[in-house]
């Protein structure tokens, strides 16, 4: 921040008080500047953390997690390359770190936004293969597949910020010293912009979460006519024989033949040293019949999970659908308005938008980076033990 010089003599010192009175920032000001700066904080830290588990955690090796870390780096370089600039551009008002730096920041932003969008898209389809020809998918999904699909991805996002660029620079935009925007003269630079940063990702996203959601629906009716299907065969008894396999100990068997009392067994309730028959018989017959009831209890516990199929199904396919609704949600609400704005804005020469309207649907754009590791990491158990280890370890550093 520049100071206005008060050393003109001790006549200017009200004007030099009005100066610095003009340079202190108003309190709407400094809040929007700490509220910005937290974000960007927790942006870098959850990313980091989503890395670090990752990294050092062998059960999370696995090709559909290399997109998830991937994403995740993205979304890192937005938060550490990309809202800092932005935070001191909206303080200021305008850009004061000159042209070369605008023109690195602009291809920064550009990239890794339109990078993490389409990394969204790369997981949908990593996770449509999945559930839909999974047996000959699982034998595909390696390392070196997730590779290329992230090369791809990173390739795709230069090829789609390049054009924009490169007609701010000769089309004498850049020339303005006091902003840092590209203005789309034409409407094809508009709509290759729009269209492969966001739009066509959307609809591809939109349509295989829906094939995926359709596809768990099927898998979820398919097994719970499974079940249905053993649980009628084990009340006919047919599977009775299976269910109870010879060789097991009481515990895991079904009702055995009862066993003859041996005579050396003796009663302490009566002074005789032998049992008569019929207390014998006696006792032989309530062993039977506290085997029988113990058979009976498994069989209906038995039941009563069989029962529970399709109520746990259920609860699972509500799971999933509130999870791909989350996704999908989050994704709409952070970028849809940008790029509807972008639309009109760049399509229709009357109408405009405030600088601060503008500012406020571009970091809504950003937010997405700090939802990402959070929707994508909090719905698998495996990730919350990671980040339970890793919070563990960090109170013992």
């Amino acid at each position: 921040m520049d100071f206005p010089n008060c050393t003109e003599g001790v006549f200017a010192t009200g004007k030099c008080y009005e100066s610095l009175e003009t340079t202190k920032l108003p309190p709407s000001k400094i809040l929007l500047t700490l509220t910005l700066s937290a974000l960007a904080v927790l942006t870098t830290f959850f990313n980091c953390l989503v890395i670090t588990a990752i990294v050092v955690t062998r059960k999370l090796h696995h090709p559909a997690n290399y997109l998830i870390c991937s994403l995740a780096v993205t979304d890192l370089l937005v938060a550490v390359l990309v809202m800092p600039f932005s935070i001191i551009y909206i303080q200021k008002e305008s850009w004061v770190m000159g042209q070369v730096v605008c023109t690195i920041w602009l291809s920064v932003d550009i990239t890794c936004c339109t990078c993490s969008i389409l990394h969204l898209a790369a997981i949908a389809i990593d996770r449509y293969r999945a559930i839909t020809d999974a047996v000959e998918y699982s034998r595909k999904r390696t390392g070196a597949r997730a590779g290329a699909m992230i090369a791809v991805v990173w390739l795709l996002s230069i090829l789609i910020s390049l054009p924009p660029l490169l007609w701010r620079y000769y089309s004498g935009d850049a020339e303005q010293q006091d902003q840092c925007i590209i203005i789309h003269h034409h409407m094809a630079f508009t709509l290759y912009s729009t269209l492969g940063a966001f739009y066509i990702p959307l609809l591809l996203i939109l349509i295989l979460y829906y094939k995926i959601y359709r596809a768990a629906q099927t898998l979820y009716m398919r097994r719970e006519a499974s079940r249905a299907s053993r649980h009628s065969c084990m009340t006919n008894g047919s599977m009775i024989p299976s269910s109870y396999p010879a060789g097991e100990d009481d515990n895991d068997g079904g009702p055995r033949s009862p066993e003859p009392v041996s005579p050396p067994e003796k009663s302490f309730s009566e002074p005789s040293t032998e049992e008569p028959p019929r207390e014998r018989v006696r006792v032989s017959v309530k062993a039977f019949q506290c085997k029988s009831r113990r058979h009976e209890s498994r069989s209906e516990s038995r039941r009563s999970q069989f029962y529970q199929g399709p109520r746990i199904s259920g609860s699972r396919e509500r799971r999933a659908a509130s999870t791909l609704g989350l996704i999908i949600g989050a994704f709409v609400i952070c970028w849809l308005p940008f790029f509807v704005k972008e639309v009109i804005v760049n399509t229709c020469g009357a109408c405009s938008t405030s600088m601060e309207m503008a500012d406020f649907l571009t970091w809504l754009g950003y937010l997405n980076s700090l939802i990402n590791p959070l929707i994508y990491t909090i719905f698998n158990e495996d990730f919350k033990k990671a980040f339970q280890r890793l919070v563990r370890c960090s109170h013992y550093l």
